[in-house]
């Protein structure tokens, strides 16, 4: 893992690349979806949006799903030390349960997600620091170096040789990466923030670079810090708990030392959660403010200024996606692999339409110039490489309870984004155009009912009206203008 995670990091910053470029040029708290409608040809626009939006909420839902089912599968695996027997139907109710407390914060709490992002922080650096200094410099003895960058364990067989036998240590190495990948994501969040910061042409794309960078630095620390502490790398594998980690800190600290350590863990986690329910439903939000999604989601309660209906959506869909749980012994891996696949298409395809279409970007002051062309490229690659790869069965030998469902989730969306698109959506679907022209008029999309807040005020024309602008094809040139951006 340790090699893998570099592997991850090193092509993972041509995305960052190919986004910050974008970023730059369009300095706007717009997402994926939003970048995609800008830059492709004014007639393709909205197709374009529209494929984008769907695999970015694929992302959004399977994302959450990932982080809160790992979560409750840690605190199950946890409370084995105590006698407690986890079973599939237990893990999905401790799942449901912590899905419910996300959607209460993010329906009721909103005051409070600021604070609570604070404490996020704290824990995550602070605290995740402090865990691989203590496991360091409690450890009874360290692995080698040797072993921590060149030992290859296979880990895929059940009941039976694994997919180094039967296949190569290389597809191993590939599935390998899984949670590496998974775990660099949401570096689109400086794009987010960049309504509210200085000078945002410049901060944002470098906020999109240190996200990755230092998500590479304190990672890669967090790894190698717990491969050097384990103490016995066969039991550590064969635990009797599912976790080797857990293994890891009971072997150090023993099991009270380890309960305290896996609810830190476990926090942190739960934080993570939280704040994916939070951009999920704020993005769902605003694709059903642009029709792609029902109009009854299209909401914002007054009282709470929370989109609750999409909170609730988020919560709902994320359930849904880990039901195969209690068949599958492969659902966390799944849920990552949709996560990974949903998010990183959603970035790439803003890359490879300012690949395909350079007349249309224009570039804003963070500009590669001769490599832009090939760090797009490059980007797009890996992204196509690790959508093979994750759709890919993990385990052999394949059967109903190991059979990776990825495929099917994401060929399902695929699905629907063609045939939608050629029935009905192409008559009606326009993509984020009062999102753009909110961002023209400096109203920050991004929070629930601003824009619908703008309308009502006459600050934005209402969509349909006499005064909605009709030159989208120079909006991206408008955008630049609006955030001082040298062209």
């Amino acid at each position: 893992m340790s090699v893998g995670w570099i592997v991850v990091s090193f092509f993972t910053m041509f995305v960052g690349l190919g986004m910050a470029e974008i970023v730059s040029a369009i300095p706007s708290a717009g997402g994926p979806y939003f970048w995609a409608a800008i830059l492709a040809p004014k007639k393709h626009a909205p197709f374009a949006s529209w494929v984008t939006g769907w695999f970015n909420l694929l992302g959004q839902v399977a994302i959450t799903t990932g982080i809160t089912f790992g979560a409750a599968t840690l605190i199950t695996t946890l409370a084995e030390i105590k006698g407690f027997v986890p079973t599939a139907g237990r893990t999905l109710g401790v799942y449901a349960a912590l899905l419910f407390s996300h959607g209460m914060v993010n329906s009721f709490g909103v005051h409070i997600l600021r604070y609570l992002n604070n404490t996020s922080i704290i824990l995550h650096s602070l605290g995740v620091f402090s865990l691989a200094v203590a496991c360091l410099a409690k450890a009874p003895h360290h692995q080698s170096a040797k072993f921590v960058f060149a030992k290859f364990y296979d880990g895929t067989g059940v009941d039976g040789p694994g997919w180094s036998v039967r296949a190569s240590t290389a597809y191993v190495a590939c599935c390998g990466i899984l949670m590496s990948q998974y775990t660099i994501t949401g570096f689109d969040a400086s794009a987010h923030l960049s309504e509210e910061t200085q000078n945002a042409a410049w901060s944002a794309p470098i906020g999109v670079m240190m996200s990755i960078s230092v998500s590479f630095v304190f990672g890669f620390f967090l790894i190698v810090s717990l491969l050097f502490s384990i103490q016995n790398f066969d039991t550590t594998v064969n635990s009797t708990y599912s976790q080797p980690v857990l293994q890891i800190f009971i072997d150090i600290f023993g099991e009270n030392g380890a309960i305290v350590l896996m609810t830190l863990v476990i926090t942190c986690v739960w934080h993570c959660g939280l704040f994916s329910m939070t951009s999920n439903s704020r993005m769902m939000f605003a694709f059903s403010r642009d029709g792609a999604l029902p109009s009854f989601f299209h909401k914002v309660d007054k009282r709470f200024r929370s989109p609750i209906r999409t909170v609730w959506l988020a919560a709902t869909l994320s359930f849904l996606l880990a039901v195969p749980s209690l068949g599958s012994t492969v659902a966390f891996t799944a849920a990552t692999s949709i996560a990974t696949i949903g998010l990183y298409i959603s970035y790439c395809l803003p890359i490879l339409i300012g690949l395909l279409n350079p007349s249309g970007f224009i570039h804003g002051p963070f500009n590669l110039r001769a490599f832009s062309r090939p760090v797009a490229l490059i980007a797009c690659l890996w992204v196509g490489f690790i959508t093979v790869i994750f759709c890919l069965p993990q385990l052999n030998p394949v059967n109903s309870q190991t059979l990776n469902y990825t495929p099917v989730c994401v060929g399902i969306i695929g699905l629907w984004c063609v045939t939608s698109w050629v029935f009905w959506a192409r008559k009606w679907f326009r993509g984020p155009i009062r999102q753009i022209e909110a961002e023209v008029a400096g109203i920050n999309v991004d929070t629930p009912g601003a824009l619908e807040e703008a309308e009502a005020r006459g600050k934005v024309p209402h969509i349909g009206s006499e005064d909605t602008s009709n030159g989208e094809k120079s909006l991206l040139a408008e955008i630049a203008q609006t955030h001082n951006v040298k062209t």
